[in-house]
């Protein structure tokens, strides 16, 4: 019988006996496992699509007056203007996590920040996708002029309006379902119940994903 303590994702996986690839994009591929599955006292084989995608990072950025960054992006799958947190995807072989957030946050926002802690990882979509996220909190925040930000912000990039808003008003938008964005939400509710712990159970910057 298992136990509060049992409660821990943990690595596994069942049984692939083929793959295809079914289709192969400019950042993501789609390929299709036949996996032996439980059925009743046997095992069958069943198909399953799953997303390949390299992985990306989110950052809630705080700054001494309990105010959160959040900017404005265009999203075209969602048809949506969405308010978001600074986010990349993990697009270069070998680049520690921490780098690739702070060099995010540079360019989308305009910052930099002096403390760095992980705040929450996440698989947004199991049921599809191998993409994992790590979330950030920023803190110690430097603003730092647009002359020496050498980045071109192009296409959904090119505006990223920025509000500071406060924690508490950014819990209530997110449970009125006013910030939807995966990234935004979950690091907002985590960042409310981490300043509520006191910051206690952050991981450093560096900690490896599970």
């Amino acid at each position: 019988m298992l136990g509060v303590e049992d409660v821990r994702d943990v690595p596994g996986s069942w049984e692939v006996t083929g793959s295809t690839r079914e289709f192969e994009g400019r950042i993501f591929a789609v390929r299709r496992d036949a996996v032996r599955m439980p059925s009743g006292d046997t095992t069958e084989i069943v198909h399953r699509d799953v997303i390949e995608h390299p992985g990306s990072v989110g950052i809630l950025a705080v700054d001494g007056d309990d105010r959160v960054l959040l900017l404005r992006q265009y999203r075209h799958a969602a048809g949506r203007l969405l308010w978001e947190g600074p986010a990349g995807l993990r697009d270069v072989d070998g680049e520690p996590l921490v780098e690739l957030a702070g060099r995010e946050l540079l360019e989308e926002a305009g910052y930099r920040a002096g403390r760095w802690d992980v705040l929450v990882d996440v698989l947004p979509s199991p049921g599809m996708t191998d993409e994992r996220v790590r979330i950030f909190l920023a803190r110690d925040l430097t603003e730092v002029p647009a002359e020496e930000i050498d980045f071109e912000r192009v296409h959904e990039e090119a505006d990223l309006p920025i509000v500071w808003v406060p924690l508490d008003e950014a819990v209530r938008k997110v449970l009125a379902g006013e910030i939807r964005n995966m990234i935004a939400v979950t690091g907002v509710l985590a960042l409310h119940a981490a300043r509520a712990g006191g910051y206690r159970g952050l991981r450093p910057a560096d900690a490896p994903e599970g």
